[in-house]
């Protein structure tokens, strides 16, 4: 994501500071300040040196997937998502997807207490899902959290719109409903069938890449012709709901009977049955003047607030003392990480890939990101038959020598 802003020209958002705290249902577990020192040592004080242990495993894991930046830059590329892993970090990586990141932190020292405060707080944040997700997935989404994160000024989608007119892409604004198999002078060729404003079409391509989730409770598409026959993946996602609130945020719920004291810009909470948001936080806009400023705390301000169902109206009042306007979004997000074992495969067909099965390793854009240049370069050394860019062991040590 990186190389897209740097080539399409665009800039990072400036960044708007702002604490966050962890909200049990009855109190804050944890609080953020603006000393740097006594954060450390408030860490300390509840939880030991287990954010320390956590910054490693962090570091140990993001330092073997960044590899992969590197072998691609010089062409290489796989053809399962079993061999890009094993490729980054051995058999251990592909069992960080079998077994959950609770699991594994409590394996290398760090307590149950700060597993059940702050890795669920996260994680709940970002995935909306417990600690049982698979320890990949956890260490992707803790990595991001320790503020790494940024955003693309003027909106994150100005990478997408500027990637489509760099390459001069031929969109046709229509919905794929399917692939069907054909041959040309003993080539697979692919038919792809769309339906849009103008009814239905169909284009034939030597190379075709599938980016819908190929899953029962996403994908509404279909293969024809094809021996074996290509069927849905198990799994299913897990639904998220975004509400954008503009209102006065009710402080009190937090424990501040004073709005004007309420210090925190972002509140993630512990996984507790009884609180019925995942996490919220006061948003700022895509586009952020030197002037900018948040709102004080007992000002109208935006909020997103993260749940898994929509919040009816004794939900919005508990949050929220009043609020002007409340835009909902209810999505399919993320995988339910605890609804499959096996990861999906890149190849389908001859020259038929699959990219979104990326995310049941990892969800995230640099992961879509990363996936989809696995996903080219494949396709490239496929069609030029040029294999032993393909699924090569040892690729340190080659990539040491090429150098």
């Amino acid at each position: 994501m990186q190389d897209f802003v740097k080539i399409l020209g665009l800039k990072h958002r400036r960044e708007v500071a702002g604490k966050s705290a962890i909200f049990s249902g009855e109190h804050f577990v944890l609080e953020e300040t603006d000393w740097y020192l006594l954060n450390l040592f408030r860490l300390w004080w509840h939880y030991g040196i287990s954010f320390l242990r956590l910054q490693m495993w962090v570091e140990e894991v993001m330092e073997k997937f960044m590899r992969i930046y590197k072998y691609q830059a010089h062409g290489y590329a796989f053809s399962s998502l079993e061999e890009l892993l094993r490729s980054l970090g051995g058999d251990a990586f592909i069992n960080m997807t079998q077994r959950s990141v609770a699991e594994s932190l409590l394996e290398v020292g760090i307590t149950q207490r700060f597993v059940d405060d702050v890795i669920a707080a996260v994680l709940r944040s970002s995935y909306g899902q417990s600690v049982l997700v698979p320890a990949f997935a956890g260490a992707m989404s803790l990595a991001g959290a320790q503020g790494s994160t940024w955003a693309v000024e003027g909106g994150n989608k100005l990478v997408c719109s500027g990637l489509l007119k760099l390459t001069k892409a031929n969109v046709i604004p229509a919905r794929v409903t399917g692939v069907s198999l054909h041959s040309s002078e003993g080539r697979a060729l692919y038919q792809v069938h769309y339906e849009g404003s103008e009814g239905q079409g169909s284009a034939f391509y030597d190379m075709v890449v599938v980016t819908t989730p190929l899953h029962p409770s996403r994908s509404n598409f279909t293969f024809e012709n094809f021996e074996p026959p290509i069927a849905d993946f198990p799994g299913a996602f897990q639904p998220s709901v975004t509400s954008v609130v503009h209102g006065y945020l009710n402080s009190s719920y937090f424990g501040f009977p004073d709005p004007k004291l309420f210090p925190f810009a972002s509140i993630l909470t512990t996984d507790t049955p009884d609180l019925f948001f995942n996490a919220m936080d006061n948003i700022c806009p895509v586009n952020i003047s030197a002037a900018f400023r948040r709102k004080q705390p007992q000002e109208a301000a935006v909020w997103r607030v993260l749940s898994q169902q929509p919040l009816d109206k004794q939900q919005l009042k508990t949050l929220f003392r009043s609020y002007y306007s409340v835009q909902v979004t209810e999505w399919q997000a993320y995988p339910r990480y605890d609804a499959a074992k096996s990861l999906p495969p890149i190849v389908l067909h001859e020259n038929l890939f699959y990219l979104s099965g990326v995310e049941w390793v990892a969800s995230s854009m640099e992961m879509i990101a990363v996936a989809a240049k696995n996903v080219a370069l494949l396709a490239y050394n496929r069609w030029h038959q040029d294999l032993e860019k393909i699924d090569q062991k040892d690729l340190m040590h080659k990539v040491k020598t090429e150098l």
